[in-house]
C-alpha cells in the first residue's frame, strides 16, 4: 500500500499505536500528512491499477496478526482492500483489533453502492474535521 512517508528511517515496523511515543518519530512535515489525510494519496494509483477500492477493509501491516487472524476468522479476506472503511469512520485508531474485524464484518454484510457512498461521504466529513486521528 503506497503511502507518503510519515515517519522517520529506522522507525520501528509496527503499527503506530504499538510506538511509545509516535510523535518522536515523524518526519518534519509528517504530522501534517497525517492530520490531513494526504499521506493516502499514493492510494489512488492502487485504486486505479485495480489492486485498492475506494471503500473496503484497511490494509494492515504484515506484523499485525492479531488483526489478520480475526480477519481471516470472518473470510474478509474476500473483500478488496480500500481507501477507507467501515471501520476507519467508526473509531480509526481508537479501535481494538476485534472491534476493526467485527466492523470490517459488519461492512461485508451490508456491502452495497449507496453504503459505500455513505461511507465515502462521513470519511470526507470526518477528513476535515480532523476526527479520531490520534497522531
Amino acid at each position: 500500500m503506497p503511502k507518503f512517508r510519515t515517519m522517520q528511517t529506522g522507525t520501528p515496523n509496527v503499527a503506530t499505536y504499538l510506538l511509545s511515543d509516535p510523535q518522536t518519530h515523524l518526519t518534519p512535515i509528517g504530522s501534517f500528512l497525517r492530520q490531513t489525510s494526504l499521506d493516502e494519496l499514493p492510494q489512488l494509483w492502487s485504486i486505479i491499477k485495480g489492486d485498492m477500492s475506494f471503500v473496503g477493509p484497511r490494509p494492515v501491516l504484515s506484523n499485525e496478526q492479531n488483526l489478520i487472524n480475526l480477519r481471516n476468522e470472518k473470510k474478509i479476506y474476500r473483500l478488496m482492500p480500500g481507501l477507507t472503511g467501515w471501520a476507519q469512520i467508526n473509531g480509526r485508531d481508537e479501535l481494538t483489533d476485534t472491534e476493526k474485524a467485527a466492523l470490517d464484518f459488519e461492512y461485508m454484510q451490508r456491502q452495497s453502492f449507496w453504503f459505500d457512498i455513505r461511507i465515502l461521504w462521513i470519511t470526507l466529513v470526518k477528513v476535515l474535521r480532523g476526527d479520531g486521528i490520534s497522531h
